[in-house]
């Protein structure tokens, strides 16, 4: 799928209606959606534990925080890139807290082409997320697949008297005569002697 065929997820963290106005614009449906408009701290933690989404855009100050702890919780909890609006006396400050979680900070006021070029690298960032958690993914099935193969090989061994190397190359020649994965052998073999 290409990048302009993609969809993403947004969490809108912002008190002010003028804000949110204008990121709207931003945020056009046809490539972000669902796009949900809270306006605490509160709020945002609420709706990020009901739904996992790709970006999260917080404009502080909040009525209730500043939202620079969420900022951070979100980068660290999930695959998700977080965009943090402060104030441009803050910025410094905000920006040494957060850029080790490796939260995005823009100083406020920007405008609307800074925060669409911000928007770019969000989408640069997810996709290199999205990478990670494939090769994560990818690794885990490596290693469960290894596990099987593993136990099922061992149960040869007890069950069927086999030496180790005699059990491994049997389970070889099972796939290849069979056309089937080492995994899919291995299963079959967990299931015949009930493991």
């Amino acid at each position: 799928m290409s990048l302009r065929e993609r969809v993403y997820s947004v969490l809108v963290v912002s008190a002010s209606e003028n804000f949110n106005r204008g990121i709207s614009a931003l945020l056009p449906e046809s490539r972000y959606s669902p796009v949900s408009v809270v306006s605490s701290v509160n709020a945002a933690k609420r709706a990020f534990a009901e739904q996992a989404f790709d970006y999260v855009i917080v404009n502080s100050p909040l009525p209730d925080d500043m939202g620079t702890r969420f900022a951070i919780d979100a980068c660290d909890a999930r695959e998700t890139v977080v965009l943090l609006l402060v104030r441009s006396e803050l910025h410094a400050e905000i920006y040494e807290k957060v850029a080790e979680h490796g939260v995005f900070t823009l100083a406020k006021p920007t405008s609307k082409l800074t925060v669409g070029i911000a928007l770019g690298w969000m989408v640069s960032a997810r996709e290199r997320l999205r990478r990670s958690e494939m090769k994560t993914l990818s690794l885990q099935d490596k290693m469960e697949e290894i596990r099987i193969v593993n136990r099922a090989k061992w149960l040869l061994v007890s069950e069927l008297k086999m030496a180790e190397p005699e059990a491994h190359r049997y389970m070889e020649k099972q796939a290849m005569d069979r056309c089937i994965t080492k995994r899919e052998v291995a299963e079959e073999i967990l299931r015949t002697y009930g493991r």
